[in-house]
């Protein structure tokens, strides 16, 4: 295939996942816009226990994002039964990870007191986690169907059914936080419950698709489901967890930085939330493109195709830079209106909010190529069943080099919340150069 070919294959694959994940982001974006306008308190907590989720679900969807690649290469060689036994135990590990993670939620305020935030928001975030926490078992079997569509280049449903989700909740939740109709006011336990209410709608949907497509019948993904397949669910196991270790990693730098910036002060904690929203938008893009490019490296990995393995990675990086640049441009071109956007100009809070998340958009350009960097290295290795390694470059660039720098530059030298996001910048960077190197030593060899 020429490097035309492989952009085209590559964004039809990528095009609808990158939807799908700007529209899953929107769901975390449209909550905040809503508590934004309700009060801070509440948006403190409603960042503070997002986050706190997020940061679960993520070590968790290790084994569903080890389906993709498994299923991308058991087709590659065409093996169909494989297919079957790797996605139904992505399942099984999704359901026990869920359950076993639901008490971290169930007494979220002491954790969050623990970790040095203010009473008021800990039980509000408490308030918000012990409902929305029910949602990460749905949640993360959505994720498992989600990769065993896109293996199987279904992604036009994932898309469809997310943009759904997004509308469900937007409205779902705009009646229950501020009480509309015959509904009382709820504020942040409304939210929880439209999060909650859209992710098990989201897995219904996407599990009847999976189920009764005519031309999916055959794979048989939910015959006999309670029937244990002892070798695959080790083999999602062992390519899963290192995955869900390294985005952990990942997450971890991210949450952490929000817990650092509630030691600064609420105002902060607010505009951190929101510029890390309009961030984690712009990178939900280089995901899309990461998925697809898992893909499309599991595929010719399967096939033993070294060719278009490498094309096809080269066809990736240079779509992926191409769209970082442009969000550099406008990051540091209109910082001040995307912000606005997000708030009740009337109050009081709202201009030094603005002010802030302004200066955290500034810093936010300077990562955005080493953040899309890393995870389309990324994406490249777990395409080639490269998980280990990675997730030692992980924790070594986010948690002995990222957080520690984010703590010396905020607190030790002064420079507040533009610092800490400095160090974010230098964690990213070291992930980056060290995963992308990782790639292009390992991929000759896997097909050597």
């Amino acid at each position: 295939m020429t490097y035309p070919a492989h952009a085209r294959a590559i964004l039809a694959l990528g095009v609808p996942l990158v939807g799908s994940h700007l529209a899953q982001m929107m769901l975390h974006v449209t909550d905040t816009v809503l508590m934004g306008w309700y009060g801070v308190n509440e948006l403190a907590a409603l960042v503070l226990g997002s986050s706190s989720f997020f940061v679960i679900f993520i070590a968790g969807s290790g084994f569903a994002q080890a389906v993709m690649p498994m299923v991308a290469a058991a087709l590659g060689r065409g093996d169909e039964a494989q297919v079957r036994r790797d996605a139904r135990m992505g399942l099984w590990l999704s359901i026990a990870f869920g359950l076993a993670t639901y008490p971290l939620f169930w007494w979220a305020e002491p954790i969050l007191l623990a970790l040095g935030q203010t009473p008021e928001v800990a039980a509000l975030g408490q308030e918000f986690l012990r409902i929305a926490g029910l949602g990460m078992v749905p949640a993360l079997l959505v994720m498992v169907l989600k990769s065993y569509l896109a293996a199987l280049e279904r992604t036009q449903v994932v898309l469809w059914v997310t943009l759904g989700a997004v509308v469900v909740n937007l409205g779902l939740a705009w009646v229950l936080i501020f009480g509309k109709g015959p509904f009382p006011e709820l504020g942040v336990t409304g939210a929880a419950i439209a999060s909650l209410a859209v992710q098990v709608a989201t897995f219904v949907a996407l599990a009847f698709y999976a189920a009764l497509l005519p031309s999916l019948r055959h794979f048989h993904l939910f015959q006999r489901f309670w029937r244990a397949d002892w070798p695959a669910l080790v083999q999602v196991f062992r390519l899963g967890w290192p995955i869900g270790i390294t985005s952990l990693a990942e997450a971890g730098l991210f949450q952490a930085s929000a817990l650092m910036m509630g030691w600064i002060g609420t105002v902060e904690l607010a505009a951190h939330g929101i510029a890390m929203e309009v961030a984690s938008l712009a990178f939900m893009v280089h995901v899309g493109l990461s998925n697809a490019a898992t893909v499309r490296a599991g595929r010719a990995e399967g096939a033993g195709d070294a060719q278009g393995l490498r094309d096809g990675a080269r066809a990736a990086i240079a779509m992926s830079v191409v769209y970082g640049l442009s969000m550099v441009a406008l990051f540091l071109a209109l910082p001040g209106p995307i912000i606005a956007l997000f708030l009740d100009a009337s109050k009081p809070e709202a201009a030094a909010i603005i002010a802030f998340g302004t200066s955290l958009l500034a810093v936010a350009a300077l990562f955005q190529m080493a953040d899309a960097m890393q995870v389309m290295a990324l994406g490249l290795l777990r395409g080639i069943r490269d998980t280990r390694v990675p997730m030692i470059a992980a924790a070594i660039s986010y948690w002995l080099i990222g957080i520690p720098c984010s703590y010396v530059l905020a607190f030790r030298l002064g420079w507040g919340g533009q610092g800490l996001w400095l160090g974010l910048t230098l964690g990213l960077i070291c992930a980056a150069s060290s995963m992308m190197l990782r790639f292009w030593v390992r991929a000759p060899r896997v097909l050597a």
